[in-house]
């Protein structure tokens, strides 16, 4: 399994797998947040599952955190030796030629992402884990006040505009990097033989519609609170 690790080809398929799991991740994330646009109790009660079942908070987010973890490491990695591997390559040859801008800053983006990623757990995550893990309260109930907090703590979230301007600028550098990442991923594990239009197409419309989806809630929760 090291040597697996090891070569150009197990790296690129590992980083493939680990996009494919966050990409579907990202999928069920918008699946829920998009709720609380149509139904505050909906939302609600859907987020009080999430947040109090055993499978979800002791088995899959363990997973989902290793999963990002894994996937930006991977790709810091992949990145340092591409860079290398191309050093004598792009003294003959003009790089931006041969590939797309998105492609050579990949890095970029994903240092963008994983900036928006600690402040969406400065956000959400941390005051969840503080209410459920150090006050001990599972109820989801609001103090004093009957009913759940969720779709109250989402919108005054987007209260402040320029954290819904730091929402939108990352969900479009997220655009971008799913732009590359999801045609190179379907390429990694042998996506290739499947029709390339399709493939480009499947991408580009996930790539916008899911950060624009995004980005959407936000807006939509500064300009409803």
């Amino acid at each position: 399994m090291s040597g697996f690790f090891k070569s150009s080809i197990g790296r690129k398929v590992a980083m493939a797998l680990s996009a494919f799991f966050l990409m579907f991740f990202l999928l069920q994330h918008f699946a829920i947040n998009i709720l609380s646009v149509f139904s505050e109790t909906t939302f609600n009660e859907v987020s009080h599952f999430m947040g109090t079942n055993f499978l979800v908070q002791f088995v899959l987010q363990p997973v989902l955190i290793f999963g990002v973890v894994f996937h930006f490491v991977m790709g810091f990695v992949l990145e340092i030796k591409n860079k290398n591997a191309r050093q004598i390559a792009y003294v003959k040859n003009n790089g931006a030629a041969n590939s797309t801008w998105m492609s050579r800053n990949m890095i970029y983006s994903g240092l963008a992402i994983l900036a928006f990623i600690v402040l969406h757990f400065i956000d959400f995550w941390f005051p969840e884990i503080n209410t459920k893990y150090i006050q001990g309260d599972w109820t989801g109930m609001h103090d004093g006040i009957e009913g759940y907090r969720y779709f109250h703590e989402l919108q005054e979230k987007f209260v402040n505009p320029i954290r819904v301007v730091a929402y939108v600028v990352a969900f479009i550098f997220l655009s971008l990097h799913l732009m590359h990442g999801f045609a190179s991923a379907f390429q990694s594990v042998g996506g290739s033989t499947i029709r390339k239009k399709r493939l480009q197409s499947i991408g580009k419309a996930y790539s916008i519609l899911i950060p624009l989806g995004f980005i959407f809630i936000a807006l939509y929760h500064h300009f409803n609170h």
